[in-house]
Order: C-alpha cells, then sequence, then structure tokens
C-alpha cells in the first residue's frame, strides 16, 4: 500500500506503507504496574456550532476499548481538553457517565477534579477550595478515584507553598478514600508556571513533598508530568512508602515505568491513549518478567511520542485524535473547540509515519485513505 506524502518543498512523494503490529487485548490488567491512559474525547460534528458537544456514544465506546485492553481510564485529564475547550457542565456529565461505564464492565477509573468552573481572573483560597470541593463530590459520586488536578487558579493566588498546603490539606482532610495528586509542568499549561510555590523545581518538589509526608495515608499516588526522567526518580526515590508515583513523562516512560533496583513508576499517560495495545502488550510481558519483549515492544512508539508532544506540548491533543481517527476508533476528526487545525500539516504527516512504523494502523489502507482525504482537504494532495 503506497501513499503520495507532501515534502517540503510541496512536492507528493511515494511512502509505502508498513505492516501492522497487532497485539490482542491480554484479558487482565497488568499485575506488576498500575496503568492509566488519559483518554480524549470525540466531539459532536453535528453540534451547534461544530465540535462544541460530545458524541457520547463514540467518547464512552473508547473507553470501553482502553478497558478491553487491561489499562485503567484517567478520565476528564489534559487529554480530554480541560481548559482547552471542555466546559465543566460536559466534564461533570463525562465524569457521570465514564463513572457508570466502569462500574458496568469492571473497569479502573480516575477522574480529574479541578476549579475549571470558576471564573476568570482573581478568586480567593478559599474560594478556590470550595471549587475544589464542588467537584470532588461529583468524581466521588461517580465511584472514581479522584485526582485533584493542578488548578490555574490556584497557581494565580497562591503566594507561596504555605497556601498550597492549606488548600491541599483542606481537600485532603475529607476526601473519602486516598487521591491522586497531579503536578503538571508548563510546558503542558504555561500558567502553571510556579506551581507549588516556586519556579523552582526543586524548591517545588520539596514543598510537594513536605504536603504527601504530612498526609500519606490519603494520598494513592501522585502523577508528575515535567517530561524530566532523573527529576523524577530522584522524586520518586523520596516518597513515602505505599505512594504510587504516576509518571506523566510521554519522552520517558519506558525506562521510568521499566524502573530500577530502587523502584518503579506506575504509569498515568496521555500517549497510553493512542498506543493502548501495544502498551498492554508490552505491560504484559513486564507481568511475565520479559523486559527484552517490554522494549522491544515500547520502542517503536517512543519516536511516535516525542513528536506527539512536541512543543508546543499541550497541542499533543490534536495528533491524539488524529491517530484515534486514522485507526478507525472514531468516524471523524473534528475536536472541541476546533483544536483540529491547531498542528500544521508538516508535523500530521510525520505523526502518521511515525504511528506507521510503529505498527499502529490496525488497517492500513483505511489509514491510507483517510489520511489522502486529509491532505486533499488541506490543499497539500
Amino acid at each position: 500500500m503506497k501513499i503520495g506524502l507532501p515534502a517540503p518543498d510541496g512536492t507528493l512523494v511515494p511512502y509505502a506503507m508498513g505492516e501492522p503490529r497487532i497485539h490482542p487485548p491480554p484479558g487482565a490488567p497488568s499485575v506488576s504496574r498500575v496503568a492509566y491512559a488519559a483518554a480524549h474525547v470525540v466531539a459532536d460534528p453535528d453540534g451547534d456550532p461544530p465540535g462544541s458537544s460530545l458524541d457520547w456514544d463514540a467518547t464512552l465506546a473508547f473507553r470501553r476499548h482502553l478497558w478491553s485492553y487491561g489499562l485503567g481510564v484517567a478520565e476528564a485529564m489534559d487529554t480530554a481538553q480541560r481548559g482547552m475547550g471542555l466546559d465543566w457542565a460536559t466534564t461533570r456529565s463525562l465524569i457521570e457517565r465514564s463513572g457508570g461505564e466502569a462500574r458496568a464492565v469492571g473497569g479502573r477509573i480516575v477522574c480529574g477534579a479541578g476549579t475549571d468552573h470558576l471564573p476568570p481572573g482573581p478568586v480567593s483560597l478559599g474560594a478556590i477550595a470550595a471549587a475544589y470541593e464542588e467537584q470532588l463530590a461529583v468524581v466521588e459520586s461517580a465511584g472514581a478515584v479522584p485526582v485533584l488536578m493542578a488548578s490555574r487558579h490556584l497557581a494565580a493566588a497562591a503566594r507561596g507553598p504555605d497556601d498550597y498546603a492549606a488548600v491541599y490539606g483542606r481537600l485532603l482532610a475529607q476526601v473519602e478514600r486516598p487521591v491522586v495528586l497531579h503536578w503538571l509542568g508548563p510546558m503542558f499549561d504555561p500558567a502553571l508556571d510556579g506551581y507549588w510555590g516556586s519556579a523552582d523545581p526543586g524548591t517545588a518538589a520539596g514543598a510537594l513533598l513536605a504536603l504527601i509526608e504530612e498526609h500519606a495515608p490519603r494520598i494513592d499516588g501522585v502523577k508528575i508530568s515535567l517530561l524530566d526522567a532523573e527529576r523524577e526518580i530522584a522524586f520518586r526515590n523520596r516518597l513515602p512508602s505505599g505512594v504510587r508515583l504516576y509518571t506523566g513523562d510521554d519522552f520517558n516512560y519506558p525506562e521510568l515505568i521499566r524502573g530500577d533496583a530502587d523502584g518503579h513508576s506506575d504509569a498515568l499517560l496521555g500517549v497510553f491513549d493512542p498506543i493502548a495495545p501495544a502498551a498492554a502488550a508490552a505491560l504484559r510481558a513486564l507481568d511475565d518478567g520479559d523486559t527484552a519483549s517490554y522494549e522491544e515492544i515500547l520502542a517503536p512508539t517512543v519516536p511516535l511520542a516525542r513528536h506527539l508532544f512536541e512543543a508546543p506540548t499541550y497541542y499533543y491533543k490534536t495528533g491524539v485524535v488524529f491517530l484515534a481517527w486514522l485507526t478507525g476508533r472514531q468516524r471523524h476528526f473534528r475536536m472541541v473547540g476546533g483544536l483540529e487545525n491547531a498542528r500544521p500539516v508538516p508535523h500530521m504527516v510525520r505523526l502518521f509515519q511515525l504511528a506507521d512504523a510503529a505498527g499502529l494502523f490496525p488497517d492500513p489502507g483505511l489509514a491510507a485513505r483517510r489520511m489522502s482525504a486529509w491532505l486533499t482537504v488541506q490543499g497539500a494532495a
């Protein structure tokens, strides 16, 4: 199967599609690692305006796809366009519906609770804590493990580590079950620069560790998305016993999940959305102690992930949804808020090639036809 792809000079160059790498569902979740895929949402292309609402059937079907591979679902997180088009009313319904689906299939689920329903502008720490509490109640009622998402409002209002400790301490004192904390670096959201009270990552890490040590029994783990493997490992080695490190490092996930003599990271990753079958197969190999197969399965996904999450990193959702369309897991390439236009054509062409090289297209013919149609619409074919 060949397809014409545009070169940098605008000419079309023949590209030969590779063979898919088929990984059947493993039948059960990994036993050696806890792994969540942060799931994207499928926009309703017939909404008014288009992309203003969700296609619920397709959105929930994708979650069932992830559960079928033994992965947990991280719902209503950054990948689902929190703060980039998904409003709170829709988010609330997403959490409630996905919670119901998780109960029906016995799937693991964590859901983001934040403050994004507050209006923009200055907000008091008390109002920020109350906003978190409102969303926490929704997540807990849905039967999901809460993820206390990093808050743009708190980043703007806090004057130092003590303000973070006060807000999070109030929340942790009342949660019904251990929660996941969330450190999202500014490459994912520039408004979160200086989170935990300092622009210096080492100082910020110290403040977060102090919070975790004080409230360890109420914390299941902490998700760190800094794209810095050495910093994550150093942080992981200082965590109290029983508190997990969920890697959010979409550049270095194979080595972090594999771990070393001192421990390993579990996973809560946006990249596990498009590579779910490969991720599940790799984790099963790790369960079996077959690190060679683990590395061999994940190795071709790393160039794809590094391209998918290249700067500006927060536009990675565009590539995630594009790949879901090319693999046939949804019927269109439209996104909430028109985010399908956030990446340029050369980026998407390279994404297509890297996904093909990783064997991620179960039907190469379908992927080629859809890519050709998209290039035609873009005026690049």
